[in-house]
């Protein structure tokens, strides 16, 4: 588990190695070892393949209530590093929380930034990001990919769930002016800053681009713009790349905190714009499925995505997530899905889902 990020281990000899850290009593976390014990299998034992997590319940609600330090492995030892402790966005509810180790952070950091180096990104320039701070984790994997692979990193606050809340509640009108509010925040840092690289979700992209000099400061300054969040449709990414931002190398990530990082979007083999997105395998993985019976649809059918994480940092797998997409096939050497065509339900866990600005 503790290999280089960019080293594929055998998938069967990796799983077994996590099913073994997180289920032994000396260093599973204290959440899991007693979850165990009302599962109707052995983890241990009965867990061979990854096809084998679909035994697992989805256990993501539970993170709701579950006291942080019970999902920390005791084999991280008495005073673990953790880098923090991160919420989802509470869209469907109350959020839900998972704990991050450093050594974890670092090796998606590490993959993450080999992504933008094969996608051309500058190193050592200035970032500016709009995206989700306080308790999400996209806030912290954003400071340290502008100290890793930037320079300095510039953030805006961004608070998701109020604008989320003002658009259930019907103040559509409040929720614009906070999202317009941000904006002017994004400006200020633009027009007295060397900012080479822009992270952003689309909604705020979209809003952006209807100001004509923002647009022209972005181009005149920044070289490259990381997208992620809300859905970006191939008509749209096919506008900002060939008439809105021609110069500007764009790339995006798919992720959620209940997998603590993103999936990263696959170099396009030539002018296309449908985004794939491949995941940190065999510490991530992705299935496609019908949420109706949970099989896989077939490569290019569309159903919901099921998330798995398998890291030394956290176990979590068999999670449906809130998103449909397209099943696509993996790159070699990969486990599970990749996916594209990124959309939400409309209802999860019978509650209306809202976007807003993320």
């Amino acid at each position: 588990m503790d290999l280089p990020y960019d080293t594929r281990p055998d998938p069967e000899e990796y799983l077994q190695a996590v099913l073994e850290w997180h289920f032994h009593p000396n260093t599973g976390s204290p959440y899991w070892l007693e979850r165990a014990k009302s599962l109707d299998f052995d983890p241990r034992r009965d867990v061979r393949t990854f096809d084998d997590l679909r035994l697992f319940p989805n256990v993501a609600n539970e993170m709701r209530k579950v006291p942080a330090q019970a999902l920390i492995p005791r084999g991280y030892g008495p005073t673990p590093e953790i880098v923090g402790v991160y919420e989802s966005g509470g869209t469907t509810g109350a959020p839900k929380r998972v704990v991050c180790p450093r050594d974890w952070l670092d090796r998606l950091i590490a993959w993450s930034n080999a992504n933008l180096n094969e996608h051309g990104f500058p190193r050592g320039v200035d970032w500016l990001g709009l995206v989700p701070s306080g308790p999400h984790i996209v806030g912290e994997i954003f400071r340290r990919s502008a100290a890793t692979h930037g320079r300095h990193g510039f953030q805006v606050d961004l608070d998701p769930r109020w604008v989320k809340k003002l658009i259930a509640a019907g103040k559509k009108d409040e929720a614009d002016s906070y999202a317009e509010h941000v904006i002017d925040q994004a400006e200020f840092v633009l027009r007295t800053q060397d900012v080479g690289v822009l992270t952003i979700t689309p909604a705020l992209l979209e809003r952006l681009v209807r100001r004509d000099e923002l647009v022209a400061l972005v181009n005149e300054k920044v070289r490259a713009i990381r997208w992620g969040g809300t859905q970006l449709d191939p008509d749209t990414h096919h506008l900002y790349r060939t008439e809105i931002f021609p110069g500007l190398v764009l790339y995006g990530h798919y992720g959620s905190t209940m997998i603590l990082g993103i999936a990263g979007q696959r170099v396009p083999a030539g002018e296309e714009d449908t985004c794939v997105f491949d995941t940190f395998s065999p510490y991530v993985t992705f299935s496609v499925v019908d949420p109706r019976n949970r099989r896989l649809v077939p490569y290019g059918e569309r159903g919901q995505v099921v998330m798995n994480h398998l890291s030394k940092a956290l176990f979590l797998p068999n999670n449906l997530e809130r998103d449909l997409a397209t099943r696509v096939e993996p790159l070699p050497g990969c486990i599970g899905d990749a996916v594209a065509d990124i959309a939400p339900v409309s209802h999860f866990e019978n509650e209306a889902v809202v976007e807003g600005v993320y």
